[in-house]
């Protein structure tokens, strides 16, 4: 009687036992696995047995094959068994939580939410579920750009866990509503959260790389607060707080003790993509500083830690890192005078974007800026965002003036971007110059010296477009900014010769000859790659692209 009750476990293990050897085999034999898990079925276990085999075919078959079909009927299976066994949470929601993904995968968001819904109803009495079931329904809010939505989730989330007294997994949710609230531009509701976090942050007393986790979570959005204000001097402070507190997690060890409460099972980033990120926000405050060089050095870290990382783990957020880099980057090019390079980088954004749609839906219209930049382009790219619009027509209007004969649409378009013409240019240029210096935004300021230092030549007021016009140029030099070197020595060309410094003028006309030079060597190589082809896709998806024989290159001194 003995054998034959242990019988059905001892099978049970047996195959289980087999169909993990398969798994983990390298390389994993699937196909055997998914046979050892199919023959559990051929005892008619008892319904615990049969609820976990079905998850754990349509978690590998989820995972590891084409087979999404299969895949969710095991994955239902799970589920509706699962419901009727009590105390069975662990398979019931981890079954809800992986076919909710299944159906966003095949477009059928429309059913995952129900789905996610009634896990999270039933899930109350659970706190590690319930809140990742809050976190999953929250994440697939975020995707369908319903940011409301996903925000009350995360509020609700962040009630639940400090009823059930996890002050870590409260701070992770409103923590993730600051950085939703942030791209909404609630910019009022963005301060007290952040300030209530901040408290809860320093007040926990905890595991010390989740306590560190909090920190680079809280410090990233604050950074990033003060850089979407452009306050790129302001935000100095807390930058260097970021850097240090990245260097202390590098030095932690992973604490192997789970928890006492099961509501703080979880955790933010690992920490080598938590790395990633630093590098990436401190690139975003180089470029925006006008700080090239240091940008330059940042990108070119993060994109070999990237490298490491993409070998071993493939994690869609290690993409979207690599594509918002490589934007930077290809702005840095572009104003440094390096197009050819510029087109070569953002040839890899079109190949990062073909593998992945979303990818390429967040980013199409940064795409097509960036080709702005390099060649004239009859196309308006669509986009949401209400900034990154105005910054795309505002290209287009310069493409516009260039081209001299496109007069009705430069002032249709205009009229789009500002419709009341009757505005002071030399009171908002003195402000814009005031401003940017006060926050060390070198590149704003050297545009708006030399724009002004135009404004005064044209008006016949030499002296003040001298004093102008010659910080311009060692600004622009220390950026360095090509195309604001080029205008400012062919100002400073102008105007020595209308002073009849003679010398100083040809000292001016030399330099001026030197970036055109460069510029136009530039433009020829440009020109010349296979890339250069981008410039023709005005729609749809990115075209793919031949690259050059030794692929792009990412050395400032390329082209010299």
């Amino acid at each position: 009687m003995a054998s034959n009750v242990e019988a059905p476990e001892r099978w049970y293990l047996a195959l289980l036992g087999f169909a993990e050897h398969f798994r983990t085999s390298s390389p994993p034999k699937i196909r055997l696995c998914v046979h050892c898990l199919q023959a559990v079925f051929q005892f008619k276990p008892p319904q615990r047995i049969e609820a976990r085999t079905h998850l754990q075919l349509g978690s590998v078959l989820y995972h590891h094959t084409k087979n999404s079909e299969l895949a969710r009927s095991h994955l239902e299976k799970a589920w509706f068994i699962s419901q009727q066994v009590p105390q069975f949470e662990d398979v019931k929601f981890e079954a809800a939580s992986i076919l909710s993904e299944l159906f966003c995968q095949q477009n059928l968001v429309d059913s995952a939410k129900p789905l996610l819904r009634k896990a999270i109803q039933i899930s109350q009495q659970t706190p590690y579920w319930h809140c990742r079931l809050l976190f999953q329904l929250a994440q697939l809010h975020t995707l369908e750009k319903d940011l409301v939505s996903a925000c009350d989730l995360l509020g609700v989330g962040a009630e639940y866990a400090r009823v059930v007294g996890s002050e870590y997994t409260r701070a992770l949710f409103l923590l993730s509503k600051g950085m939703l609230l942030l791209m909404e531009r609630k910019l009022g509701e963005v301060h007290p959260l952040l300030t209530l976090c901040g408290t809860i942050v320093e007040n926990w007393q905890g595991n010390p790389i989740q306590k560190e986790s909090l920190r680079v979570f809280f410090l990233v959005l604050q950074v990033t607060h003060y850089l979407d204000a452009g306050q790129v001097k302001s935000v100095k402070p807390c930058l260097k707080q970021l850097q240090q507190c990245i260097q202390t997690i590098s030095t932690l060890h992973d604490d192997e003790i789970l928890p006492s409460n099961p509501a703080d099972l979880f955790h933010w980033l690992p920490k080598e993509h938590m790395c990633v990120l630093v590098y990436l926000v401190t690139v975003m405050h180089s470029m925006q500083a006008g700080y090239l060089e240091k940008a330059q050095k940042y990108t070119d870290k993060a994109l070999m830690q990237l490298e490491k990382l993409k070998m071993l783990d493939c994690s869609p957020i290690l993409s979207t890192f690599q594509v918002i880099l490589l934007e930077h980057i290809i702005m840095c090019r572009l104003v440094t005078g390096h197009k050819a390079t510029a087109l070569q980088e953002i040839s890899q954004v079109c190949q990062l974007c073909q593998q992945s749609p979303r990818l390429f839906t967040n980013h199409a219209a940064q795409l097509h800026t960036l080709l702005v930049s390099i060649s004239i382009l009859n196309t308006v790219c669509l986009t949401t965002h209400q900034e990154l619009w105005t910054y795309i027509v505002t290209n287009l209007a310069s493409v516009y003036i260039r081209e001299g004969n496109r007069h009705q649409e430069l002032y249709s378009l205009l009229e789009r971007i500002n419709p009341d013409h009757n505005f002071p240019v030399r009171r908002f240029l003195r402000e814009t110059l005031k401003m940017s210096n006060a926050e060390d935004l070198n590149r704003l300021t050297a545009c708006s010296l030399v724009l002004l230092g135009h404004i005064f030549y044209v008006l016949g007021n030499h002296r003040e477009s001298n004093n102008m016009v010659v910080p311009a140029m060692q600004l622009a030099s220390k950026i360095p900014d090509m195309s604001v070197q080029l205008w400012s020595s062919a100002l400073l060309k102008d105007l020595n010769k209308a002073l009849g410094n003679n010398m100083d003028a040809h000292e001016a006309a030399q330099m001026h000859q030197n970036f055109s030079q460069q510029l136009l060597q530039d433009h020829i190589a440009a020109c010349s790659l296979p890339e250069h082809n981008l410039i023709s896709w005005t729609d749809g998806p990115p075209p793919v692209q031949i690259q050059a024989q030794n692929g792009p290159t990412t050395s400032l001194a390329s082209l010299l």
